[in-house]
């Protein structure tokens, strides 16, 4: 194969290794039941005029599966890191000792948890999409080049290839989605 069209499926692959990567970190912020730091990952605190990131503020840790400790490093911060925590809208409620930030993770309900799934399946298909669209991209760019003078046999090789790659990836979404739909059922 010709070595735009060597570029051009890279390209796809490394687009649909992004909306992978994406995938990842949007279902880390899907909570399972148990507590983990990263649930505050997204939550970006007003540290001195500008939005920072809580886990440069704050020494964010988890004392037991239910529990998450947040002890930002100067405590003139605690009430806007309890903001920051509120407006994120993780439905979380954040409990100020003076000290620290102890946040109490509810149990999750059944009605709960398949809603946890739904909202996990839509950020699956959101990646997926995601993937279809870096194959249009790369099917349109190899049409452009069968314009351009590149034999059918290639342009057909390169094609399957990017289909190839599109499903492998599709069926990584569904094996990501599906473990995460189990871990978020587990009691």
């Amino acid at each position: 194969m010709n070595e735009e069209v060597q570029m051009a499926i890279s390209e796809a692959k490394e687009g649909m290794e992004n909306s992978l990567e994406h995938l990842r970190q949007e279902l880390i912020k899907i909570r399972a039941g148990r507590a983990t730091p990263s649930m505050l990952s997204s939550v970006m605190v007003e540290y001195y005029g500008t939005p920072t990131p809580l886990a440069q503020v704050a020494n964010v840790a988890t004392s037991d599966a239910r529990t998450i400790t947040v002890q930002p490093w100067e405590k003139s911060i605690l009430v806007d890191v309890v903001k920051a925590i509120q407006n994120a809208n993780l439905g979380l409620n954040p409990q100020n000792n003076g000290e620290l930030i102890i946040i109490s993770v509810p149990m999750l309900t059944e009605e709960r948890r398949k809603d946890l799934c739904k909202k996990a399946k839509a950020v699956g298909e959101h990646s997926k999409v995601g993937i279809r669209g870096k194959r249009k991209d790369a099917n349109d760019f190899i049409k452009s080049l069968k314009s351009d003078g590149l034999s059918e046999d290639i342009a057909k090789s390169a094609e399957d290839s990017i289909q190839k790659l599109t499903n492998d990836y599709i069926t990584k979404i569904d094996e990501i989605i599906d473990a995460k739909e189990i871990d978020i059922m587990k009691v």
